[in-house]
């Protein structure tokens, strides 16, 4: 059995991370072994408890250690892998360069990532991106961007185009699936009556997610007489956040219209409990996981423009332009003024179906194949 050896920046929660166990849980034809720049975050126990083997180098976030990168090259000169994937800047520029000096030639750099917007992505961050486009040429064999978004965002950049491919993100569609039990309990949990309508954002609380702008749109919809209920959903959105408390209350909405639910376990269940699925993002998203796991589970949705979001919901919901209070409300409404309608049903049916036939994860992992093994 093939070792492929997987670098990655953290394992806490996140979409890399998310489509990283997804690939270790799914592909048996390869054996994984996972090293963390940093500590084990989420992540890391979930990885080991399927039998993925995980190292961290304990390097603090965002700094680099002599001690880490000797550890770095040690493992991989131990492991001596088939394939070393990376996952994300960081990792593409320490991994990448730490796995050629080991002699291991077949490199994969993974790329997560589309715009990078002075103030909302970090100065460090955009100097590493700046710093493997120099290097793309002679590092990475190949380049996997998780987006055609990407792709075209760091060919621009300076990346190799010759080695960038796309490999979307795929999803165990046996856990995310409608599932009325699902909804029913977790409705009576919050108590949200069942005949309610109620739209949410799976995000963490961050500023490429723009928080402000769906609260703004939530203000407009409400102002139009039109009853909101919407759950946030995330790191950071719990009552201690005083910053979208004060966002709420200059806006006239309550708490029994924004309901902050915080870090949750249960995404599967909280994606059925919704009807509608709202993603405000500004920037930063290359191929929005949010967007595909609610419409798995049968919850249309309505989304900004923002990285491969188009290509995910196709013609099964809402795309408006992002950082646009107004056109946001709009699309709002309008999916709102659908739900429980006649044509209702068949808009769910199609969301799944669209997520059944481009993303499940069996696609992906052969995607990931054909990169690390030239097997396409």
């Amino acid at each position: 059995m093939r070792r492929v050896l997987h670098v990655i920046s953290g394992l806490q929660v996140g979409g890399a991370e998310g489509a990283l166990y997804r690939l270790c849980k799914t592909d048996t034809r390869c054996q994984h072994h996972v090293i963390s720049l940093t500590d084990l975050g989420i992540y890391g126990s979930r990885l080991r408890s399927i039998g993925t083997s995980v190292d961290t180098l304990g390097m603090p976030r965002g700094n680099i250690t002599a001690a880490g990168l000797f550890r770095l090259w040690r493992l991989i000169r131990e492991i001596r892998p088939a394939a070393v994937q990376t996952w994300m800047y960081h990792a593409d520029l320490l991994g990448g360069l730490s796995a050629r000096l080991a002699g291991i030639g077949n490199v994969v750099w993974g790329i997560r990532h589309t715009e990078l917007v002075q103030g909302e992505s970090s100065d460090r961050t955009i100097a590493v991106a700046r710093l493997c486009a120099l290097l793309s040429g002679v590092v990475p064999r190949k380049i996997a961007c998780c987006a055609e978004r990407s792709r075209q965002v760091h060919g621009a950049m300076g990346y190799d185009n010759r080695k960038m491919i796309v490999i979307p993100n795929g999803y165990d569609l046996s856990v995310f699936s409608p599932d009325p039990s699902d909804r029913r309990e977790i409705r009576e949990r919050l108590g949200i009556p069942a005949a309610s309508v109620a739209i949410g954002f799976v995000a963490r609380f961050d500023p490429q997610k723009d928080h402000r702008t769906l609260l703004q749109a939530l203000s407009e919809v409400k102002s139009a007489g039109v009853k909101i209920l919407c759950l946030l959903v995330g790191q950071g959105l719990d009552d201690a956040n005083e910053d979208i408390r004060a966002q709420m209350g200059a806006l006239g909405l309550t708490t029994d219209e924004i309901r902050l639910l915080g870090r949750r376990n249960d995404i599967p269940a909280v994606m059925n409990a919704l009807d509608v699925h709202v993603m405000s993002s500004s920037s930063g998203e290359a191929f929005p996981n949010v967007l595909a796991e609610a419409m798995a589970c049968g919850t249309p949705c309505v989304s900004t423009n923002v990285g491969d979001a188009a290509d995910i919901i196709g013609d099964t919901g809402w795309l408006v332009p992002p950082r646009s209070p107004s056109h946001l409300a709009e699309a709002i409404r309008n999916a709102l003024s659908e739900v429980g309608g006649s044509g209702w049903d068949k808009r769910r049916a199609a969301a799944r179906h669209r997520v059944l036939e481009n993303f499940p994860m069996e696609k992906m992992v052969k995607r990931f194949h054909d990169a690390w093994f030239d097997e396409g």
